[in-house]
């Protein structure tokens, strides 16, 4: 597994990330004996890092890496966690005090002393215009409670924003073959600044999977069935902003375009990894064989300047002008 820095926080990870929203059961019924077992095929690839949240089933997600962590003692794994989606943070009261408390509980779930990266989770933007809620980061990190912090953005202008903080040590942001703005201006300054990039949400919600249909049908308890057009969070969380049908149809227009011996999603995680400003793509899997597929994206050959440029005229023609100002 390639191997690659996280920005400022002086630790190599795996290209490949693990992206464990889903074991959370925010996409439908889960396992837990089964997800775990999606975790360690996961690490027995290579993969090293781990993303997870303290709402991805109410601390559910956490818990699991915090299992597998014990079970895993000794290997050099890194799990960045998230805090602030929960409940709404009034900044003029309690900014420090309520990050204490989210840094302990998923201190508690992982089962460990210090945290190696804390991110803000999709908060609203103005919080990246107040130097308090960077500070009060600051503060942690001098405590030792964390190692590092980082932000998870909804949207490009908060991700520039929020790296002119110089603690921040790494950004999350929606990128995917379906959402490529950030390579408009984001990647290179994220690279100029030193400050690493987690690809989230690079399977757009599974679309680019290629395994979804119009038949697919998806559990009451996925955010692919009540979120499509934003009525629980932001829209672009789920298929990338993109028209369910709309995005059925650009999957085809791409399929012809997998390598040999390839899936459309190794084909989408290996399309991420050709920025070289991109830390890692952090793809969700629910079970082993997804992770281990997942994980052998990294070993593709870099694509071909011609699919590259297929990709790019695809996604101007059918995408760009339904998605690409919008986030």
């Amino acid at each position: 597994m390639e191997q690659r820095p996280l920005g400022k926080t002086g630790r190599m990870v795996s290209a490949i990330g693990f992206g464990a929203w889903g074991i959370g059961g925010d996409w439908g019924v889960v396992d837990d004996a089964t997800s775990l077992r999606a975790l360690h095929a996961a690490a027995d690839a290579g993969v090293t890092l781990f993303d997870t949240a303290d709402v991805y089933g109410a601390g559910r997600s956490e818990r699991l890496l915090g299992q597998l962590l014990r079970e895993r003692r000794g290997e050099s794994l890194f799990v960045a966690t998230k805090m602030g989606r929960g409940v709404p943070l009034d900044l003029a009261a309690d900014t420090p005090e309520a990050f204490r408390g989210w840094v302990d509980r998923s201190r508690e779930n992982l089962g460990v002393e210090r945290l190696d990266l804390v991110q803000l989770h999709c908060l609203p933007t103005d919080i990246y215009y107040r130097p308090e809620v960077f500070a009060a980061l600051d503060d942690l990190v001098a405590e030792g409670s964390i190692a590092n912090y980082g932000v998870s953005v909804a949207r490009v202008e908060e991700g520039l924003k929020a790296i002119e903080f110089p603690g921040v040590a790494s950004v999350q942001i929606i990128y995917n073959i379906a959402r490529q703005r950030p390579a408009e201006r984001f990647l290179a300054e994220a690279a100029r600044r030193d400050v690493g990039v987690l690809a989230r949400v690079p399977l757009a919600s599974g679309l680019l999977t290629g395994r979804l249909t119009r038949e697919t049908v998806f559990d009451e308890s996925d955010h692919r069935r009540f979120n499509r057009h934003g009525e629980a969070f932001d829209a672009g969380e789920t298929f990338a902003g993109l028209d369910y049908e709309t995005g059925l149809a650009f999957v085809e227009e791409l399929r012809p375009l997998v390598p040999a011996g390839a899936t459309m999603a190794q084909l989408a995680l290996r399309w991420i990894l050709m920025a070289d400003a991109v830390t890692a793509a952090i793809p969700g899997a629910k079970s082993p064989e997804q992770a281990r597929a997942n994980a052998a994206a990294a070993d593709l050959a870099p694509l071909p300047p011609g699919t590259m440029e297929q990709i790019a005229h695809l996604y101007a023609e059918r995408v760009r002008p339904l998605v690409h100002q919008r986030w």
